[in-house]
């Protein structure tokens, strides 16, 4: 995953006083980067096969060419993030982290932004794709790059305060 992907959310969300906690398809620990440079490593606090929609307010999808790619065939990664979806709770999705969703059946009607090398995936999946810092579509929040990290954070955060 795109390091700061992940850490800018996560700061954002502990500093409103929540409890982020990183889920992954595997045990252990996670590999970070900058672009396709390794940066940290990260521990994992649960699997996804053993995480459930329903104790979580919200999920953080970052980005990273590789992370959506991988997470996009990991059945127990899309299975949850349909289970989010299903539940109507509040998904953020960053860069790449879109292919998921995607894969999840996600984005049908909603109204997206991303990457831009994304934008003919999120429309063959059924989303109007727009080139916007942030879009906010009921429960989905969306931006393209980390340099929309902060507003991207800002409507995480807003969201998270109606959800309590």
């Amino acid at each position: 995953m795109e390091q700061i992907e992940l850490t800018e959310p996560w700061k954002a969300v502990e500093h409103a006083g929540h409890m982020p906690r990183l889920i992954s398809p595997e045990p252990g620990r996670v590999q970070a980067y900058h672009h396709l440079d390794r940066t940290d490593a990260f521990d994992v606090d649960v699997t996804a096969a053993d995480a459930r929609a329903e104790d979580y307010a919200a999920l953080v999808l970052p980005g990273g060419v590789a992370n959506g790619d991988l997470l996009r065939w990991q059945r127990p990664a899309v299975d949850l993030v349909r289970d989010f979806v299903a539940a109507g709770k509040p998904i953020a999705v960053i860069c790449h982290g879109g292919w998921v969703l995607i894969e999840a059946g996600g984005v049908t009607g909603r109204r997206v932004t991303s990457w831009p090398s994304m934008q003919t995936d999120f429309r063959n999946a059924g989303a109007t794709w727009v080139d916007e810092e942030v879009v906010v579509d009921g429960p989905l929040i969306s931006s393209r790059k980390p340099d929309d990290l902060p507003a991207f954070c800002k409507e995480l955060v807003e969201t998270l305060a109606d959800v309590r």
